[in-house]
């Protein structure tokens, strides 16, 4: 019964040793040298203003979520345009529906003031 489950261990171990491998050579092998531009904090080709403890408003995690909510949801769309023929009235109505659900939702956060940044 065991031995079923011997190509799963085999595998955990090559990729255990593989892993372990790699860093120990890149350790061996690899130079270290440091200079003031490597070790320098860098963000987007600008340099950094500020500290990077400064607290975000919770306003930017708002937008960022509702974002990321909306872009996922949407993503439903493109299966949905895939097999539309083979759905028929059903799947309209269902995608209605759905497109309906997330409008209200969109609405609701407006109103709600999730989109403005003051």
């Amino acid at each position: 019964m065991l031995i079923n489950y011997l190509p799963i261990l085999i595998l955990i171990t090559v990729a255990s040793l593989f892993a372990i491998g790699t860093v120990v050579m890149s350790t061996l092998i690899g130079r270290r040298r440091s200079f003031p531009e490597k070790l320098s904090p860098y963000e987007c080709g600008v340099e950094p203003i500020g500290s990077a403890r400064d607290r975000f408003p919770i306003k930017f995690y708002i937008i960022a979520m509702v974002f990321v909510i909306f872009d996922i949801e949407l993503v439903f769309l493109y299966p949905w345009a895939v097999v539309f023929k083979s759905l028929k009235m059903f799947g309209l109505i269902e995608m209605g529906v759905f497109i309906l659900i997330l409008g209200f939702c969109y609405i609701y956060i407006w109103k709600r003031g999730a989109l403005e940044w003051e």
